[in-house]
């Protein structure tokens, strides 16, 4: 492996992007470089004054088909691949210029994809060809050729050459990474598009997965002080907390994003104007409100004390009234889909609040979700189901009145989103106690009764798997708790009915388990 500089004495470019490009090309010819580009890039730089060589003039073959064939040619290539030692011979008797630098980079198929009502054939037209070909090539032959992909290594090069006249292995090796990494990138979104696109497969968990996404941030640190983190976004656009735009506040850090993405999953069951508060990635109060600041209100009351330092997620606009009884307490995150002027500048007050907008907040993101073990990555579709009364089986003597089953629909919408074992006791439309991640269920009742306390009498309470025994029914008898939804299944579900029926509560069957891990 040639591990020595390598003095650059003629440079293809032919980018998409063109950032920073004149400037950089300016410096290149500064140095007496020769440039050989394409199309759109030699036009731009013989506007600004640039010498350029057509890659016609190399080739002798016109551009043709519309611009999909232009640089795919053996006098492109050889001077690309060849090794400057092993093939100096056949490039002199085939008349190939060696080629020192390639700086490419590709068509927008990102960018393209994420315009709203995009065609597949204006997807398709914006698969680059030619320009991953050249990477790969330069890449490969990085012991002689220097391969640029990114305009914020221009500077760095430029640097390079006028301080040592060449390249050295390490830079190029460096540049060659990052080559390989960009058209693997490129490649992997094409084929998640198409795969997505393809009726006989959007359906159908791929035999490989590649997930392309591109760093965002250097994270303070991760879940606790001792571990880095950093954050990325996937390529292929999501509406989410990696994309929302923020106001104020310091950087999110690693356990903001995570229980800020807890929060709007959660609130994106609603359709009606609700609020949810998070804290450690399970909601601590949820509710439905005539208003956004009602909303806001409930939910808070629902466990003032785990709320504290919490992450708030709006469905609808957060007004000034809201923004003001905002103010009153310590919170980490709150995110909304907009704000009024007026709700921004009370907000502004509290610095250390980091305020969210995120317009597309009710957009379902994504139809899957990835969970990362030891050694690999679990894919599962995300738990979109809704339940309806008309999907609900009664099982006991009791019948739950319209209000009842109405809160056992809202109660079973955010059992969803606490960790398992979960139990989550409602009054109409707001949470009153939740139990979460606990080990047993009966610990997981224990624990939503004490946070309901005074809330009991009248209420609703939610199960996200069935009761494997009755002592959780026998634990709730006589607290005024009137009705339980919950999805059966258990080997003792008539055991668990009868102690219903004996201590006169009604019970609801979903037929479905929402365990969440």
């Amino acid at each position: 492996m040639k591990a020595n500089p390598v003095t650059i004495k003629r440079a293809l470019i032919s980018v998409s992007n063109k950032q920073g490009l004149v400037e950089f090309a300016r410096g290149l010819r500064e140095l007496g470089i020769e440039i050989i580009s394409t199309g759109g890039t030699s036009n731009l730089l013989r506007e600004a004054d640039i010498l350029v060589r057509e890659v016609e003039e190399i080739t002798q073959f016109p551009e043709m088909m519309d611009g999909r064939v232009k640089t795919l040619h053996p006098k492109i290539h050889g001077g690309i691949l060849g090794k400057r030692d092993a093939h100096a011979e056949i490039a002199k008797q085939q008349e190939i210029p060696w080629i020192d630098l390639v700086v490419v980079n590709l068509y927008p198929f990102a960018d393209t994809i994420r315009k709203p009502n995009v065609t597949l054939n204006e997807a398709i037209e914006n698969i680059d060809i030619g320009g991953p070909t050249m990477i790969r090539s330069a890449a490969k032959n990085m012991q002689w050729v220097t391969v640029v992909v990114d305009a914020n290594d221009y500077g760095k090069i430029l640097s390079e050459l006028r301080e040592h006249h060449a390249i050295s292995f390490k830079t190029r090796q460096s540049l060659a990474t990052k080559a390989f990494q960009h058209t693997s990138a490129y490649d992997a979104l094409i084929h998640h598009y198409l795969q997505k696109t393809d009726t006989d497969q959007s359906s159908e968990f791929p035999s490989q997965i590649y997930l392309v996404a591109e760093k965002q941030a250097d994270l303070r640190y991760g879940e606790n002080p001792h571990q880095k983190a950093c954050a990325y976004r996937f390529q292929e656009y999501f509406p989410s907390v990696m994309t929302a735009k923020q106001y104020q506040g310091k950087p999110l850090s690693y356990n903001n994003i995570v229980d800020a993405d807890a929060a709007v999953g959660c609130v994106r069951e609603f359709s009606e104007t609700a609020c949810v508060i998070v804290k450690h990635a399970n909601p601590s109060g949820v509710a439905i409100g005539g208003n956004i600041q009602q909303a806001f209100s409930l939910a808070y009351q629902a466990d003032e004390l785990s709320a504290f330092g919490g992450v708030i997620a709006l469905n609808k606009i957060c007004d000034e009234a809201t923004a003001k009884q905002i103010n009153e307490i310590f919170f980490e995150v709150l995110i909304a889909p907009a704000y009024t002027q007026g709700a921004l500048a009370m907000l502004s007050a509290k610095t250390n609040l980091r305020v969210l907008e995120l317009p597309e907040l009710m957009h379902k993101a994504s139809l899957h979700e990835y969970k990362f073990v030891e050694g690999g990555v679990l894919l599962q579709d995300k738990d979109y189901n809704h339940i309806s009364p008309s999907d609900l089986t009664v099982v006991t003597q009791l019948q739950p009145n319209k209000v009842e089953i109405d809160a056992a629909v809202f109660a079973w919408r955010v059992v969803k989103h606490a960790k398992s074992n979960a139990i989550l006791i409602a009054k109409e439309n707001r949470t009153v106690g939740i139990g979460a991640g606990l080990v047993s269920r009966i610990d997981a009742v224990d624990m939503a009764v004490r946070k309901a306390a005074k809330n009991l009498p009248g209420s609703v309470l939610a199960s996200d798997a069935f009761f494997p025994f009755r002592d959780s029914i026998d634990r709730i008898a006589n607290l005024g708790i009137r009705t339980i939804i919950q999805p059966g299944g258990s080997m003792r579900d008539e055991e668990v009915i009868a102690a219903c029926n004996q201590h006169g509560i009604a019970m609801i069957l979903t037929g479905k388990r929402c365990f969440k891990h």
